[in-house]
């Protein structure tokens, strides 16, 4: 059976630089995605110009039947999932106007709970040996160091998925309750939404590792660092390329690595995402 890697919000930026690099280093298809299909199959074009040869599958992370259909289209082309980068997100420019209620509902909708989805779809697919990765930011760590002390201790006993989504839920509650100061939340939506998807990848490795029928399946977080993209307004100094060499080593680990296994990478280096400070 051939193996198959899938990128989400593949079709620019920091995710096409990803499918990129595995079409050049992974031994199987390589799925590019995108909500837009047009997009997506200009993506595809553009990528077979350079001799590579991903496919395409439309997967908008907000509809249920969107992710339902590239699960269904991998178990009946492949029979499972050997790759999965959770690249797909969203942030507000800073010139937003936007009230903050509304940023922090769609940015913990789109980049915490979408992405949850995915994966939660996903992870009965995952043949042994999988490597999931979750595209984060250092934005997270910086959310995280900014939440009050108690808020922290919540943070840090979070040993769920329910807890952690609980939690999510509790911050965009209080960005509309206007209560983010007195409950200790930072006035970040990006950062917080990303903080939850920092906190995930511990706590699924541990259920994965409790898996008596698969073996070695890895899911690890990650900062790819500050990237000239669209979502940057183009002020990164890193290439596409260069952001997507952390994640490419995370997709790419090899057989039964003891580390990283459930952690956060930046950099090419294990970090602890909640000491984690990024350094340009």
């Amino acid at each position: 059976m051939t193996k198959v890697a899938v990128v989400s919000g593949s079709n620019k930026g920091i995710g096409y630089a990803i499918v990129r690099g595995l079409c050049k280093h992974f031994n199987g298809d390589v799925i590019l995605t995108s909500r837009d299909e047009s997009r997506g199959r200009e993506a595809v074009s553009s990528l077979e110009k350079e001799g590579l040869h991903p496919k395409f599958h439309q997967l908008d992370i907000e509809d249920a039947s969107s992710i339902e259909q590239l699960k269904e289209h991998l178990v009946q082309n492949y029979g499972g999932l050997d790759v999965l980068v959770n690249n797909a997100g969203f942030a507000f420019k800073q010139a937003a106007t936007e009230p903050f209620s509304e940023q922090a509902e769609v940015s913990v909708r789109i980049n915490y709970l979408g992405t949850l989805a995915v994966m939660k779809a996903m992870m009965p697919i995952l043949r042994s040996g999988a490597r999931v990765v979750n595209v984060s930011s250092m934005a997270g760590s910086y959310a995280f160091q900014k939440c009050s002390k108690p808020l922290q201790s919540k943070l840090q006993a979070a040993d769920t998925i329910d807890a952690v989504t609980d939690l999510m839920t509790c911050f965009v509650q209080s960005a509309k309750n206007n209560t983010l100061e007195t409950e200790g939340w930072p006035s970040t939506a990006y950062g917080t939404s990303k903080l939850g998807l920092s906190m995930l990848s511990s706590i699924i490795q541990k259920h994965l590792d409790g898996d008596s029928t698969r073996s070695d399946i890895i899911i690890n977080a990650c900062c790819p660092g500050y990237v000239d993209t669209d979502m940057s307004s183009h002020k990164g100094p890193k290439t596409i390329d260069e952001g997507a060499e952390t994640p490419l080593i995370l997709a790419l680990l090899p057989p039964n690595v003891s580390e990283p296994r459930g952690q956060f990478m930046a950099e090419g280096k294990i970090e602890d995402w909640m000491k984690y400070r990024y350094t340009f």
